[in-house]
């Protein structure tokens, strides 16, 4: 392949799982918007346990992960029988890993809020808003493995697609859910009813697990028409069973477990910067929130680009080819960092306008607007830790990209957000956040220049 065609490849790839990724952060943009009219307790309460749940969703990719980078190597190397097999017993493990997750928040549900720091008056809601997200688990579980699996194959367009639809559909379903039944007036005193079941938060987290329901039937119902209709898959059909093998679970766990672990690290890490918050007041709890959520609209295209660099790199080393494996890697990292640079200006300049979209109140956006033009001079070295990620994910180098992370963010992050909260307030959490991004981002160019995450590979 030439230079152009590798870009235009990578390109192409990328476009439709950046477009998947940001009508999945449209999709928290909705929640946070419709339940930001519901005053500040109520996005305070959704803030409050946001951190914990993203414990949950990295555990659940680091599951998906393992068996999706299994595939892709699988198909590199046309060995379309064993993706096949690698398939169907992800199925099962990712439904016991789910199930396991679910009990386990369920049953935390209740105490979580109290542990977390959290004000009284927010709790309750804070513990109907988890709750419901725990048990939509399973659920969300085999989504993230559905899209996992089509992004393996590399077909980002139809798990873009199906992204879009879970966006359309959470703003409908959380229209009717959070709201109180209301009458719309039309014109001349014709007035037309809306029915809304008026569930505020747990009308949010209800939206968004119904939307996931039919998005993920539909993923698995054209993820069945590949095994039984495409000549590579059909050719194969009766092979492999649904009970995971042992070298299959090998693998995945030697993927998976190092990202879960770090997954889960980091998310304590969260967890500890929002009890850092949680003494700033409701006012900062609902700003740091909003900010995360404004945020991701510039990171949330370099974790498109990830996902496309993670099937170009997992396919190429699948099929032998170390050095076209390793120019995709760097066509992904620059067109992440540039895409994200130019995020970051808009994030800076457009940061009142975004936070206003999501809650009216003033004490909120003016908060929330400081803390987002702190974090946007870090989104270019963010994008580098985001792209370099999913480089060595396809890689299946996954420990020393971890314990960077880990690193990084316990002792750069917690430590400095920690030191600067009492004096300059979320000002400071922000601050100590852009700084540690920026050290992470250099550390993964570093990492990805010495072509260390390519020794296994060239050893062969």
């Amino acid at each position: 392949m030439s230079l152009g065609e590798r870009v235009w490849l990578t390109v192409l790839l990328s476009v439709p799982a950046m477009v998947a990724q940001l009508s999945s952060i449209a999709m928290h943009y909705v929640d946070a918007a419709m339940v930001g009219q519901l005053g500040a307790d109520a996005p305070a309460a959704i803030g409050l346990v946001s951190s914990s749940s993203w414990i949950f969703w990295g555990l659940m990719s680091a599951t998906s992960a393992g068996f999706t980078v299994q595939v892709a190597h699988r198909i590199g190397a046309g060995d379309f029988g064993a993706a096949r097999s690698v398939l169907r017993q992800s199925i099962t493990a990712a439904l016991a890993m789910s199930l396991l997750l679910a009990a386990v928040g369920a049953a935390i549900g209740g105490k979580l809020p109290g542990w977390l720091g959290g004000d009284a008056a927010i709790q309750p809601q804070a513990t109907t808003y988890f709750v419901v997200f725990a048990l939509s688990l399973p659920i969300v579980q085999l989504r993230y493995l559905g899209t996992g699996m089509l992004r393996a194959i590399g077909n980002m367009k139809v798990a873009s697609m199906i992204g879009v639809a879970m966006c359309a559909m959470d703003v409908v379903f959380n229209f009717f859910l959070v709201f109180p039944s209301r009458r719309l007036l039309l014109f001349d005193g014709v007035s037309l009813w809306l029915p809304g079941a008026d569930l505020g938060v747990a009308g949010a987290a209800l939206g968004t697990a119904l939307a996931e329901v039919v998005a993920g039937a539909i993923l698995w119902f054209y993820i069945v028409r590949i095994l039984f209709r495409s000549p590579q898959f059909a050719s194969c059909r009766g092979e492999g069973g649904y009970r995971p093998s042992r070298p299959t679970l090998r693998k995945a766990l030697g993927i998976a477990l190092p990202m879960a672990g770090e997954r889960a690290v980091i998310c304590f890490a969260q967890i500890a910067q929002t009890i850092i918050v949680a003494p700033l007041g409701i006012a900062a709890i609902a700003a740091n929130s909003f900010g995360i959520t404004a945020e991701s609209l510039c990171y949330m295209p370099g974790f498109g680009i990830a996902e496309a660099a993670t099937t170009l790199v997992g396919q190429s080393l699948g099929a032998g080819r170390i050095r076209l494996s390793r120019s995709f890697a760097h066509i992904s990292m620059a067109l992440g960092m540039g895409v994200m640079a130019v995020m970051g200006v808009l994030l800076y300049v457009f940061a009142p306008e975004i936070i206003g979209l999501m809650t009216p109140v003033e004490d909120i956006r003016t908060l929330a607007t400081q803390a987002l033009r702190i974090e946007a001079w870090a989104e270019p070295l963010y994008a580098a830790s985001i792209v370099g990620y999913g480089v060595f994910v396809g890689a299946a180098d996954t420990l020393v990209p971890c314990a960077i992370n880990f690193g990084c963010i316990w002792c750069v992050r917690i430590v400095l957000a920690a030191w600067l909260a009492p004096t300059m307030g979320l000002a400071g959490v922000w601050l100590a956040m852009s700084v540690e991004l920026m050290v992470r981002g250099v550390l993964f160019l570093v990492r990805l220049q010495s072509n260390s995450w390519l020794k296994k590979y060239t050893k062969k």
